[in-house]
């Protein structure tokens, strides 16, 4: 018997279960985050005609891409636009000196990525 107060349909037995949040997705591991990186700087190095080479995590930004100063501006604003604003590379190159810069690695920025996105996840 229901009252005036429940009305019909407040039987919490016939309440529809709430779905549950789909479940963030993992943290990329560094397999998938080079073959990221690989691609944005592929968008990167574009305007220069590059496109036929190999990128590993022992590939430099300087020595082996030779990217200037500029480029890495344009790298931050792209890895922002893959990433959103969990991926922060100002703050990662900003505590680096000159010699640490010059000798960046993509494995450098990919462990970046893995640890930034891992601590992403947790929270």
């Amino acid at each position: 018997m229901t009252t005036d107060l429940e009305g019909p349909g407040t039987d919490p037995r016939s309440a529809p279960t709430p779905t549950p949040a789909p479940a963030p997705a993992p943290a990329p591991d560094a397999a998938t985050v080079l073959a990221d990186l690989s691609a944005v700087l592929r968008v990167v190095l574009e305007e220069y005609g590059l496109d036929d080479f190999e990128i590993t995590m022992e590939t430099s930004f300087h020595d082996d891409l030779e990217l200037e100063s500029i480029d890495l501006v344009t790298l931050s604003a792209q890895l922002r636009e893959f990433y959103g604003e969990r991926v922060n590379f100002a703050a990662f190159i900003a505590d680096r000196g000159l010699e640490e810069i010059i000798g960046l690695t993509v494995g450098d920025l990919v462990g970046h990525v893995v640890d930034t996105l891992a601590v992403a996840e947790v929270r």
